[in-house]
């Protein structure tokens, strides 16, 4: 084992964790806000809107992340349309292709998540807040948002921790988050082994606390629940 790589892998990596939460936080925040309107969507069956929306999640939940974040940074500078716009500002960034990559990707994953918990809401609920008097827009902000919320709470945990590894992949596209910078390393070391220990190892930690925190805001949630 050669532990100088070692070392500079343990002071070198966790450095690269200010861009990995980025590109973790950031999709996942617009993503949450953009898929409670398009689960909304989805559950109106048989409509035009609804089967936009669909095809929306089925293409970007049935293709490799990789390949969206190539398409968006690779396929799109070679646009005329975008090299001469506005746009052409973004697209050569290769932060922001990951970002809107991620967030397309993030989005479509947790509209699925969040029609299947709308459609897991209990009627009673929301027949007792009609018959309180509440509008529309009250009881889905103070009935069903809360309950959906509750009830997909897990499934999208696994989607936070996703993001997370899925976040390895914008080292394809020269960012130096914990992957771009572990494979960095590698190139200079010439020890593989040692560097994605390393990194492996702080992914570990991350996704562990991310589990911890997650529990502890479900028990809050669901205070009857014990783990």
């Amino acid at each position: 084992m050669n532990l100088d790589a070692f070392r500079e892998a343990i002071m070198l990596l966790p450095t690269g964790l200010v861009l990995t939460a980025g590109l973790t936080i950031v999709p996942l925040l617009v993503a949450f806000i953009v898929s409670l309107p398009l689960a909304l969507v989805r559950t109106a069956k048989g409509t035009l809107s609804s089967s936009i929306v669909l095809g929306y999640t089925y293409i970007f939940r049935g293709t490799p992340l990789m390949v969206q974040l190539f398409l968006i940074y690779y396929g799109l500078g070679q646009l005329a349309l975008v090299r001469d716009s506005f746009l052409w500002p973004v697209f050569r960034e290769p932060l922001w292709c990951a970002l809107i990559a991620f967030t397309l990707n993030s989005a479509a994953h947790t509209t699925e998540i969040f029609r299947g918990g709308f459609l897991a809401v209990p009627k009673g609920p929301i027949e007792a807040a009609k018959a309180l008097g509440l509008t529309r827009l009250q009881t889905l902000c103070f009935v069903t948002y809360p309950l959906m919320i509750r009830t997909v709470f897990p499934a999208y945990t696994n989607e936070v921790i996703g993001m997370l590894k899925a976040t390895s992949v914008a080292s394809t596209i020269t960012i130096l988050e914990v992957t771009g910078l572990s494979r960095q390393l590698v190139s200079a070391t010439f020890a593989p082994y040692e560097v994605f220990v390393v990194a492996g190892a702080i992914y570990l930690a991350t996704t562990l606390s991310i589990t911890w925190l997650a529990r502890a805001i479900e028990r809050g949630l669901n205070p009857i629940v014990r783990h």
